[in-house]
């Protein structure tokens, strides 16, 4: 880990969808055991790569045993000529998420993503494994996605993360993180995203706070639901649609 940045990690990442009801049931219990970190909230902003037929997200939501996606991401609207984003490249195998990043100038990263060089001063094994997905699937910027977060760390572990994102948004056109988050709502403007993020087992005690109000895990994607709800259907209204859907 360099400079407060975590680079490299592995984990598992469950996911609830939670009712005004049960957010407000459930917030005074995990403020006993988690601390919102110094951000607060906050609105993060990501840019999916993709090819025009969009076959990474396309084999995402086929559930294989092991997919990988790449995404720009930005903490709050970067300035062009001095923010800093963080380039991911995130794989999943058998449920375990790896995440695999470096934090960059978003000029920089842009130039890289266009086929240009490879950032100077990043990670020079992480910038080989993005610059090998970039050589195999020539991916374009193809979506947009934002979404306010609430983000908290365990007290007594503080490896164990939950994060609560709301007023999702996507868009296609102007995918370009330094023009802002806007778009289209992703999920109903009064649920909210509950992730859950272990290195391990769930504790107890969590695990009893969400069967007692109900809540239960989900199986779902931002980026793949945002293809099969919103993309996919306009593809097909437009009589483009990719083979093999």
């Amino acid at each position: 880990m360099a400079g407060g940045i975590i680079a490299s990690f592995q984990r598992y990442e469950l996911k609830y969808f939670l009712t005004p009801e049960q957010r407000e049931a459930i917030w005074p219990v995990l403020m006993e055991h988690f601390r919102v970190d110094s951000y607060g909230k906050h609105t993060i902003s990501n840019i999916y790569y993709d090819t025009d037929q969009y076959d990474i997200i396309r084999e995402s939501i086929e559930k294989p045993v092991y997919k990988e996606k790449l995404r720009l991401r930005a903490y709050g609207v970067p300035n062009l000529e001095t923010g800093q984003v963080f380039l991911e490249l995130k794989k999943k195998y058998d449920h375990v998420v790896y995440k695999r990043r470096i934090a960059i100038p978003v000029s920089e990263a842009y130039v890289f993503l266009s086929g240009g060089p490879a950032p100077p001063h990043s990670d020079p094994q992480i910038t080989s494994e993005i610059g090998h997905f970039l050589d195999m699937h020539h991916p374009k910027p193809k979506v947009f996605l934002s979404y306010d977060r609430i983000a908290m760390a365990g007290i007594e572990n503080s490896d164990l993360r939950i994060t609560m994102d709301s007023r999702l948004l996507w868009r296609t056109h102007e995918v370009d993180l330094c023009l802002g988050a806007y778009g289209n709502p992703l999920l109903p403007e009064d649920i909210t995203l509950m992730e859950i993020k272990v290195p391990g087992a769930m504790p107890l005690w969590l695990a009893h706070l969400l069967s007692e109000n109900q809540i239960f895990n989900t199986s779902f994607s931002k980026i793949g639901t945002c293809y099969k709800q919103f993309i996919l259907p306009q593809i097909f209204k437009e009589g483009t649609e990719p083979a093999h859907v």
